[in-house]
């Protein structure tokens, strides 16, 4: 039989570090490690462990009993409920030191690599509302806080709109106001869950699989397009009609569409996309390049973040015009026709067809011909067959997902020995696992961070190898 585990409390510990997904790190008398959620680096606070885990506690924060220099309060009201904004109590200057020590931190024990003087890392100029998409989902049983639950009140309305409650997949937060997304971004939503109230629109349960509201999806581009996405779970044509002509009298929407989603799960990648109103995407634009963005294009959230990242990822491959470049997981192909003009020839890979396809056409309408794309999975394409049919790169950027390089993406780098490799991470701990596979032929001359994700744990990295 387990070990029953008894909660023990502590007082005065002091917060000395977040961790990667945004928790307090502190230590007790006994030196034991204990993770506890809504506090920052410098509080000294009181705490209950409730679980053990490998090589650490989780507590509850049972008070503060001496503030940071650090905390500020946050702006948001739904901020510790959410789950999305995690340092939204700590300044922006704290948030700012704290990944980039989280990044030399990876870089120093996870790389093997002798490390050079790191750049300071790029501060977003819009510390909120600089996001260009959000999603939200519907729920007929909304997360309600413990006082509605005490109250036991017959009027509290229990359809919500918003975000999903961190580690409950079947609750939902209601969202009143929202700091990452500018206006009418807000308006938008709550104009759409109170004509569903008012009209009598079931929303939807995901335990029992059934309703009509499902999701919200609202982007915006930096020519100040917004394009709305509704999924619905069933048909209903009057009530589904009713509510995008309601949106299209009261907004300027570019780009109005639904889909019929009655499978498991709310993907859209094998969903149709039906345009209710406008055109089917929105554009972004960037250095005289226009992207169209439709509802399945991946594109980075913070667009004037975005293009500080490709201008760093440019400037630290240093092209000449006689260069080939290979660009990994190249998404929509946005960095390879943001460097089309400094190089001879670029070749972008990437696994989702409808990405390549959306970056043909954006190459072509941007008038680049040194551009080539191809589909498939990276551990699969990218092999020697690859370099017999565009020729032997002598400059790679890779900008892979959350988990990183494949170890055999990585072993056929460095069977290709290019001279530079540009690689941009949105995680500087498995970016720093696959510097350490290269560290024999690599070395690492230039490394910067670009906050592209104020007010969370998140934080982009672009490094600089050379061949040794």
């Amino acid at each position: 039989m387990a070990k029953k585990f008894t909660p023990k409390r502590y007082f005065n510990l002091e917060v000395v570090d977040i961790t990667a997904r945004g928790k307090g790190v502190v230590k007790s008398e006994e030196g034991k490690v204990i993770f506890v959620s809504g506090v920052v680096p410098g509080d000294k606070i009181s705490v209950e462990t409730y679980k053990k885990r490998r090589g650490y506690f989780e507590a509850n924060l049972i008070k503060i009993q001496k503030s940071s220099l650090y905390r500020v309060i946050p702006p948001c009201e739904h901020f510790g409920v959410c789950g999305g904004c995690k340092l939204q109590n700590m300044s922006y200057e704290a948030q700012l030191r704290f990944k980039q020590n989280d990044i030399l931190h990876n870089l120093e024990n996870l790389s093997g690599m002798i490390l050079p003087k790191i750049d300071e890392i790029y501060a977003a100029p819009k510390p909120y509302f600089y996001r260009n998409k959000m999603e939200y989902a519907f729920s007929d049983q909304r997360w309600l806080t413990s006082e509605e639950v005490a109250n036991k009140s017959l009027s509290i309305e229990k359809k919500g709109l918003g975000f999903h409650k961190a580690g409950m997949w079947d609750k939902v937060v209601d969202i009143k106001r929202c700091h990452l997304q500018p206006e009418p971004a807000n308006v938008i939503r709550n104009t759409i869950k109170a004509f569903a109230l008012e009209n009598g629109l079931d929303f939807f349960n995901p335990k029992k699989q059934k309703g009509f509201l499902r999701s919200l999806m609202i982007r915006n581009s930096n020519r100040g397009e917004f394009m709305v996405l509704l999924q619905f779970f069933k048909e209903n044509k009057p009530q589904r009609e009713g509510l995008l002509k309601h949106l299209k009298k009261h907004f300027d929407i570019a780009s109005l569409l639904y889909c019929i989603n009655n499978k498991a799960n709310d993907t859209l990648y094998d969903q149709e996309i039906i345009c209710y109103n406008g055109k089917t995407y929105i554009r972004e634009e960037m250095e005289g390049l226009s992207f169209k963005i439709n509802a399945k294009s991946f594109f980075q959230t913070n667009t004037e973040q975005a293009y500080e990242l490709y201008k760093i990822a440019r400037d630290f491959a240093g092209l000449k015009g006689e260069d080939l470049v290979y660009d990994l997981y190249t998404g929509t192909g946005t960095i390879a026709q943001f460097i089309a003009k400094d190089c001879a020839k670029v070749v972008g890979v990437e696994s989702i067809p409808e990405a390549i396809e959306a970056a043909r056409t954006n190459a072509y309408e941007n008038g680049i011909k040194n551009t080539f794309f191809e589909v498939g999975d990276m551990r699969d394409v990218f092999n020697q067959d690859f370099i017999n049919r565009h020729g032997k790169a002598n400059v790679v950027i890779t900008d892979p997902p959350r988990n990183g390089m494949h170890p055999d993406v990585v072993k056929q780098l460095l069977f290709l020995e290019p001279e530079k490799i540009v690689y941009v991470s949105c995680n500087p701990a498995t970016q720093a696992r696959d510097l350490f596979l290269m560290r024999d032929q690599y070395r690492l001359v230039k490394s910067r961070a670009v906050d592209m994700f104020p007010q969370t744990q998140h934080v982009e990295n672009v490094v600089l190898l050379e061949k040794i």
